[in-house]
């Protein structure tokens, strides 16, 4: 058995890139779906719009999905081995890497989505205000940000495990996960085993700390960056969608 840890930072994203959709979806996540309903959502606040930016777009399975509805979509990584997969998936498609704190595009573009709880990585509110002044800089007048929020504290379940087994591309790959309340945020450790006809089980895992933000101060983070922010219940995850509209 091989083994890689993310917290070691020896090549592990690489790793995890590789079976990360195919465990996503082997969960039952219909990109397809939620770019459709994504698309919908974004034409009914911003009729006529036209042009879309993926903010931390991942593998670029979103981007496969809006680009036939829409004239230009575009994605934003800071993952370079997630990146590369986008790039790989959409040949031809503008994939920037950057970070959505700190990101200057010197475009507009009539939506910027933040989707799968992405969001969560800022480490506090003044990060949460960067990014959402970020994503208002790069927003078209009548323009609307789309964001997928993380947990709440008070829908946060401490101790969560998480199981599943996936069988795909010729691989089984078992994931599990535990969750646990770290001051203000979650941390989360991952562990996948993926085995191949041929090949030694390999064992990767990762850990992160997802910041349990408040309701509120998601929506102090919209209206600090000019925004009207609405909160709608539901979701592809079930946590829920943040839409802010800029004023044309």
């Amino acid at each position: 058995m091989t083994t890689t840890d993310a917290r070691t930072g020896n090549g592990y994203a690489d790793g995890i890139a590789r079976v990360y959709d195919l465990v996503h979806q082997g969960k039952g996540k219909d990109y397809r779906r939620e770019a459709a309903e994504l698309a919908a959502l974004i034409t009914s606040r911003a009729p006529g719009a036209r042009s879309v930016l993926d903010v931390a777009c991942g593998t670029g399975l979103h981007l496969k999905h809006l680009t036939p509805l829409f004239d230009r979509v575009e994605g934003l990584e800071l993952s370079p081995d997630m990146r590369e997969i986008a790039l790989r998936r959409n040949p031809g498609a503008t994939v920037h890497q950057g970070d959505m704190r700190g990101f200057a595009l010197g475009t507009a573009y009539s939506a910027v989505i933040c989707m799968f709880s992405s969001i969560g990585h800022m480490g506090d509110q003044a990060e949460l205000d960067a990014a959402l002044a970020r994503f208002a800089a790069h927003l078209e007048p009548g323009g609307v940000v789309v964001v997928e929020p993380w947990w709440f504290p008070t829908t946060f379940t401490p101790g969560f495990v998480g199981a599943s087994i996936v069988e795909a591309e010729g691989r089984t790959i078992s994931r599990v996960s535990h969750s646990r309340l770290e001051g203000d945020a979650t941390a989360i450790d991952v562990h996948y085993l993926v085995a191949e006809p041929g090949h030694d089980i390999e064992h990767l895992s990762e850990s992160h700390l997802i910041t349990l933000f408040e309701r509120t101060a998601y929506e102090q983070a919209f209206v600090r960056a000019g925004l009207d922010v609405e909160f709608q219940e539901g979701g592809p995850s079930g946590r829920g969608l943040f839409i802010g509209a800029r004023a044309a």
